[in-house]
């Protein structure tokens, strides 16, 4: 067992219980896709790539009223400590289809009936959070594919630690910690478009993880508009 928080509430890795890994984006990485965005949250290293709007395969599967959404959540082989099988595992099929139901409501697909977006993600390491790194990179990479989007989606995760409420678990946390709660966002609309609970939670301490989680998602919406920013805008200024 790693001891996970000292009495004046150091955590295993240095941070304090309201305290964010490092994060750094990087919008436009891949030149073969409509959109892309590599992240680093923490040791998460992600990429992102956005294809389309683009004809649907089988065509049989198109939608007359309304575009397709369609993510896929891979983790390298090299990702994890020891060596994981290529096949997509029964995780990674619910973390797309969560990703997928968390971007959804933010997606205009109106606009583009009888067509798909396809969106990757290739976790390249992980360490603890990946789905809400996955899921921040996904989001901006389907904004530099110009994607008409009501707002971007943000994510973070709080949990329950040594019997506290923490910001952003890793990966030490997440395996021996009580409780992990990963949380999806619509900033600017307020909207929350992912909630997740592994463990128990007393109601109070529910709403604390809450607002905790919501906190972390505004911090994260910094850091990916500034990625946006910088890339298409000079000095990061409008």
């Amino acid at each position: 067992m790693t001891q996970l928080m000292t009495e004046d509430g150091i955590r295993c890795d240095g941070r304090r219980l309201d305290e964010l890994r490092n994060i750094s984006i990087k919008v436009g990485v891949l030149k073969n896709a409509d959109g892309s965005a590599y992240i680093e949250f923490g040791k998460n290293k992600i990429l992102a790539g956005v294809f389309g709007p683009r004809d649907v395969h089988p065509k049989h599967m198109a939608n007359p009223d309304s575009g397709i959404l369609r993510c896929r959540y891979h983790m390298s082989p090299f990702s994890v400590t020891e060596r994981k099988n290529p096949a997509p595992s029964r995780r990674e099929i619910e973390i797309s289809k969560v990703i997928k139901e968390a971007l959804q409501p933010a997606v205009i697909l109106k606009d583009y009936p009888r067509t798909v977006i396809d969106v990757f993600i290739e976790v390249l390491q992980a360490d603890g959070g990946s789905r809400c790194a996955a899921l921040d990179a996904a989001a901006v990479a389907l904004a530099d594919a110009g994607i008409p989007m009501r707002d971007l989606v943000s994510a973070c995760a709080a949990g329950k630690v040594a019997d506290r409420i923490v910001l952003d678990v890793n990966n030490e946390e997440d395996q021996e910690g009580q409780a992990d709660m990963p949380v999806a966002l619509m900033p600017n609309i307020g909207k929350v478009t992912l909630l997740q609970l592994d463990g128990m939670l007393k109601p109070e301490e529910f709403k604390t993880c809450m607002q905790t989680a919501l906190v972390g998602c505004k911090r994260v919406y910094e850091v990916q508009r500034k990625a946006l920013m910088e890339k298409y805008f000079q000095n990061g200024e409008q």
